[in-house]
């Protein structure tokens, strides 16, 4: 569907946009740009929500705030922000008696008149997502195309408000969490899967339902579309069965079976496309440290085959520094080394950080609880850490857990409920050579309003020491 062709069907018409957050602000000004009647809804006052509330206000938007914003609910569109379950009894109903559900990231598929890629994950996915962006650029740039390559969705940047910008040899990037997958019923051109481990299980109704919303990113796919997945997942591996379209695995401990595959071997990261094998990088080429961003190099080059030449990927593998809060460097004070790993809201996502280092480590654990598992991080916890410090609202479910697998003798657990002295624990707990690392495992919601926020934080408490 066309721009033009959306505004003649949806002028008119009504629409509810429920949370006014990162996505639903640009989707509420196009919205009203195409002349819907726009309603928001959202839980907070509206001295809360900042100064769009106003703007949008001045333009014609309605508001229905507070515990019962979704009172009355019944417009022609409902537009859902991505932390919203489709399944809420005044959404059910809503849906039941006609209304149409959508959201911010539907409508942009719907309208976006060039090609998507796409990546989805439980760990990686932001990585991945901005290193292929690089590279589509840097070919572009190398070939003087011309084109435009577009990132965003989930990494925090909407595209809705860009649609208009767009042409068809473009190409837009996208990092798409299991939310906004869960009621997609398109798929991108070319997707990927980096890996499924549990995650959002306080969300989510279980773990089958997690594992069917990130499937989404590539089950409406058909065969002139490409899905990349890991070899060495086995809920990824498996996806593959059901693929419609052209499947292109990637491991970092095996060569693939027959067909398309991108692989590491004697140091070397090989791509076999079209039947033809060609080494692409070596590992050592890759500026930003873990075996991790290995594989997520390993996926963005799968998602690029045939698209850029390999000077474009070794250019950005050899200048790329890394993503904030993502085992970002802070600082060294007295031969301490401070990294920021304020993303790693999982325990597989902190044991991928805590393998990144050849030295002791002190690690800040905890936060929101996402209703995780954290038997699993025990063992990489006490093999490559030395002390931890607790803290948040699920520090004490995590000492738990090494309670019961066996804190070893020399090693040290702190628990420290308040943030900044926990940080500050960390620092005197560490000697020189050490390394401080906040990698919580855990969400940041029950300090924070996001793991930027608690990133930052981190940072300038690091930074005063």
């Amino acid at each position: 569907m066309t721009i033009s062709s959306f505004k003649s069907s949806a002028a008119g018409k009504t629409a509810s946009v429920l949370g006014l957050g990162i996505s639903n602000v640009p989707l509420s000004y196009f919205l009203l740009s195409c002349g819907m009647k726009v309603t928001v809804r959202d839980k907070k006052g509206k001295d809360e929500l900042g100064p769009d509330a106003a703007k949008l206000e001045a333009l014609g938007a309605r508001f229905a705030l507070g515990p019962d914003y979704l009172d009355g609910l019944c417009e022609n569109y409902i537009f859902r922000s991505p932390g919203i379950r489709p399944d809420v009894p005044e959404i059910a109903r809503a849906v039941a008696n006609g209304s149409i559900l959508s959201s911010e990231m539907e409508l942009f598929f719907e309208l976006c008149p060039c090609p998507i890629i796409a990546i989805t994950g439980s760990d990686g996915k932001t990585t991945t997502t901005t290193v292929t962006s690089l590279i589509l650029k840097k070919e572009a740039e190398l070939t003087g195309s011309g084109r435009k390559i577009y990132l965003g969705g989930n990494i925090g940047t909407p595209l809705i408000d860009k649609v208009g910008l767009m042409d068809p040899d473009d190409i837009a990037v996208l990092e798409l969490s299991s939310f906004q997958l869960q009621t997609m019923n398109t798929s991108p051109c070319v997707a990927a899967v980096t890996n499924v481990t549990p995650n959002h299980l306080n969300w989510h109704t279980g773990m089958d339902e997690y594992i069917a919303a990130k499937a989404n990113v590539f089950a409406h796919q058909d065969d002139n579309c490409r899905v990349v997945l890991n070899y060495e997942n086995d809920v990824t591996r498996r996806y593959a069965e059901n693929a419609a379209s052209r499947v292109c695995f990637f491991s970092s401990k095996r060569i693939p079976p027959a067909g398309d595959a991108v692989y590491e071997e004697n140091g070397s990261i090989y791509l076999r496309y079209d039947g033809r094998t060609e080494e692409i990088i070596k590992t050592a080429d890759i500026k930003i440290p873990g075996r991790h961003n290995v594989e997520n190099y390993m996926t963005a080059i799968g998602l690029t085959a045939g698209l850029v030449s390999k000077e474009a990927v070794y250019y950005v593998a050899k200048n790329f520094n890394g993503v904030e809060h993502r085992l970002e460097f802070v600082r060294e004070k007295d031969g301490v080394r401070f990294y920021n790993g304020s993303i790693d809201s999982s325990p597989t996502r902190t044991a991928a950080a805590l393998s990144c280092f050849d030295c002791p480590v002190v690690i800040i654990l905890g936060g929101y609880d996402k209703n995780l598992d954290y038997a699993p991080l025990c063992k990489p916890l006490f093999d490559h850490a030395r002390a931890a410090i607790l803290t948040g609202q699920n520090g004490e479910k995590i000492y738990r857990s090494m309670f019961e697998y066996g804190i070893p003798e020399d090693f040290t657990v702190i628990k420290e409920p308040d943030f900044q002295r926990a940080v500050s624990a960390a620092a005197n707990a560490a000697q020189p050579g050490d390394v401080v690392i906040l990698s919580p495992a855990a969400a940041s919601f029950d300090c924070f309003k996001n793991f930027e926020e608690r990133g930052k934080r981190y940072k300038q408490i690091v930074n005063s020491i």
